[in-house]
């Protein structure tokens, strides 16, 4: 047990102690906290108990209380490493990610092999898409000591940067090590996905809910699986199980899309009468696919009227002549090794895998943030419509992805949605200029793709015109596609979805 250094202050006795460890070691944690609460407050400077007290509260999830009582038990022994390292840990748990990395940095100062604490910065550095620094304080901590879950959290972050290649080994290593790794198995088979491999990728995702069948991260690829093939009725199984993320959304899709009509009103009259906010943009393109196709009122409002919610802009860095940035960003774009993502809905080019605004060079991190400040004029702009899109604005803007989208001579993107976005857009660094008819290579937008079911073809669209340096930005729930070009200069463009706080996240942490 530690001890205070100063001889005159009073220590509860050790027949005093006894119950509180007792309780605390026999997993009992309420009652742990019930009982050194009682007993600090007759004895305010041990630090045992309020050690306890922050162990105890962190195990019951009460990460506020449990940082306030670590940072008590450190006034009083500040040279305890892994003191230092628990805080940091409920201040990853509360979202304080700099305070947290500050702490992990303490308890590597006091001992500077802890791998535990080089692994838990990485994450925190992760969640902050500090990429680069977070492999390397993943690497130096399974430098020390390797382990499955230290491979596992560094093939996250490498799948993050796009190296997929490279991630893949960590998984694999991770399995090595621990065959019953369902995470690791889930993960591996996302990132055959991300290269088109989707025999091994399904292979992944079956060993991982032999593993844990009700792991929702593999159900959900299952489902997103399922439904990519046509079939809708098994996917529903899978969705519904994952509970994880849009698969509600996802489920009444695959209603829709195997023209389940009746069941798919029922569902959506469920959901838009729950009470709950109408905040999910894949929902509204089903609800407004389905308005229109029966000719009925649209009872979904997280953006109606998505046609009145297209924005388009030009960024003075990238439109200016000869601008420096510009070139920067096509170098980088050109010399950075960033993988491929597979994209079947992609006719004569290529997609970026990762996260291009995550990355560390700086062209794209200033990128980031000039589209940042876009999204905050787009609020401006739309301020006071009475639909959620604007009402629930995200306050933190994060995006869930962002990538380069690089077309050819005869390419283009098919009709699509972002259906884990909540706006979406993108920057035009390259534009051909040689067109037979001038909306080749537009942005067009609309509420009918994706092979819906139609029971007439009367669906209107819209057509953004970009110029060299424009940005456009949409409610995710529109339909949007590329439209052909027949020139030989390349497209060019950076896409990017925002989604609200609080649904961004890593699914598992060191």
């Amino acid at each position: 047990m530690a001890k205070l250094s100063s001889q005159f202050t009073a220590q509860p006795s050790q027949a005093e102690m006894q119950p509180v460890l007792q309780f605390f070691n026999a997993g009992k944690l309420a009652e742990a906290e019930a009982a050194a609460n009682k007993l600090v407050a007759r004895y305010p400077h041990t630090f045992i108990l309020y050690q306890v007290l922050g162990l105890a509260q962190d195990g019951l999830g009460r990460y506020a209380q449990a940082v306030e009582n670590y940072a008590k038990a450190l006034a009083i022994q500040p040279n305890t490493p892994d003191l230092h390292f628990n805080l940091g840990i409920a201040l990853t748990n509360i979202g304080q990610y700099e305070a947290a990395e500050k702490s992990y940095l303490q308890a590597i100062k006091l001992q500077p092999r802890f791998f535990e604490a080089h692994g838990n910065l990485g994450t925190v550095l992760q969640k902050q898409g500090r990429l680069d620094q977070a492999i390397a304080s993943y690497r130096t901590a399974l430098s020390i000591q390797e382990d499955a879950r230290g491979h596992f959290n560094l093939g996250t972050a490498l799948r993050d940067e796009g190296k997929l290649d490279d991630a893949i080994s960590h998984f694999k290593r991770a399995i090595e090590m621990f065959p019953n790794y369902a995470d690791a198995h889930n993960y591996l088979g996302e990132c055959y996905r991300d290269q088109g491999n989707m025999d091994d990728a399904v292979k992944k995702y079956l060993q991982t809910l032999k593993l844990n069948p009700n792991h929702a991260g593999a159900n959900y690829n299952m489902g997103e699986f399922l439904y990519l093939a046509g079939r809708f009725d098994e996917a529903v199984d899978y969705l519904e199980r994952s509970k994880l993320d849009d698969w509600q959304e996802r489920a009444l899709y695959c209603t829709y899309k195997a023209a389940h009509f009746d069941a798919f009103k029922t569902k959506l009259e469920n959901i838009v009468h729950s009470g709950a906010k109408h905040t999910a943009p894949f929902l509204q393109t089903l609800s407004t696919h389905y308005a229109t196709n029966f000719g009925v009122e649209d009872q979904y409002n997280f953006c109606k009227n998505g046609f009145d919610f297209v924005y388009q802009n030009s960024i003075t860095e990238l439109a200016e002549p000869n601008s420096q940035f510009l070139s920067d960003l096509l170098r980088d774009i050109d010399n950075t090794a960033i993988e491929v993502r597979a994209q079947a809905m992609i006719i004569n080019g290529k997609q970026s895998a990762g996260n291009l605004f995550k990355r560390p060079e700086a062209s794209f991190r200033k990128l980031g943030e000039l589209v940042r400040q876009e999204f905050l004029k787009y609020k401006e702009k739309f301020a006071g419509a009475d639909c959620e899109l604007i009402k629930s604005f995200p306050n933190e803007l994060e995006f869930t992805s962002s990538w380069y989208v690089r077309l050819r001579r005869g390419g283009f993107v098919d009709r699509h949605i972002h259906e884990v976005g909540w706006i979406s857009g993108a920057v035009y660094l390259v534009l051909p200029k040689d067109k037979k008819h001038p909306d080749e290579g537009c942005f067009e937008y609309g509420l009918h793709g994706d092979n819906y079911p139609l029971q007439h073809e009367n669906f209107p669209t819209g057509i953004a015109r970009p110029k060299v340096g424009d940005i456009v930005l949409f409610p995710s729930s529109l339909f949007h596609r590329t439209i052909p070009f027949t020139g030989d200069e390349e497209r060019i463009c950076i896409a990017f979805d925002l989604k609200p706080e609080g649904e961004i996240f890593i699914r598992s942490s060191y």
